[in-house]
């Protein structure tokens, strides 16, 4: 049981090294391309998940809808994404990468995969599988979270 706890401390440990390296590189990424941190998190966005609404896309990064607006202007000002009709509602807009955009994501993914030139090639699939579950869990748990709201003073932290 101690080993066990002691290996799930060390993997959390390295988890959080992982998100304060990611969380430079992408302050050190948004200065080299000129955009704004929540702009390339909204790449990041798009590329994972596809063109998307700016209400989703915002709700996905954690804004306001009524910060969407704001930040697609940002974008399609920087020339990094564009708004398009949505093929089925005639209401609604999508977003999507524009080809300066593509060119970011493609900057982005050189100096991503240089991290896996240590790991063995015969073990990306099983350590790409472990991320995404990781990530998913962590995607669901802070949506609980933020759902809830602010905690109140007598529940922790």
């Amino acid at each position: 049981m101690v080993q066990e706890q002691d290996r799930t401390e060390e993997a959390v440990r390295g988890l959080r090294a992982l998100i304060l390296a990611g969380e430079q590189y992408r302050q050190v990424l948004s200065e080299h391309v000129g955009l704004g941190v929540t702009e390339t998190q909204a790449l990041s966005y798009l590329t994972v998940h596809g063109d998307q609404g700016q209400n989703e896309l915002a709700a996905g990064l954690g804004l306001s809808s009524g910060a969407s607006t704001g930040l697609v202007d940002r974008l399609e000002r920087s020339g990094v994404a564009e708004r398009y009709p949505h093929p089925h509602d005639r209401r609604r807009t999508l977003v999507r990468l524009t080809s300066r955009g593509h060119e970011v994501i493609r900057l982005s993914h050189q100096w991503l995969s240089a991290g896996f030139r240590s790991i063995d090639p015969v073990d990306h699939q099983v350590l790409a599988a472990n991320l995404r579950s990781i990530s998913e869990d962590l995607s669901t748990r802070t949506g609980e979270v933020a759902a809830r709201g602010p905690a109140s003073s007598d529940e922790p932290g």
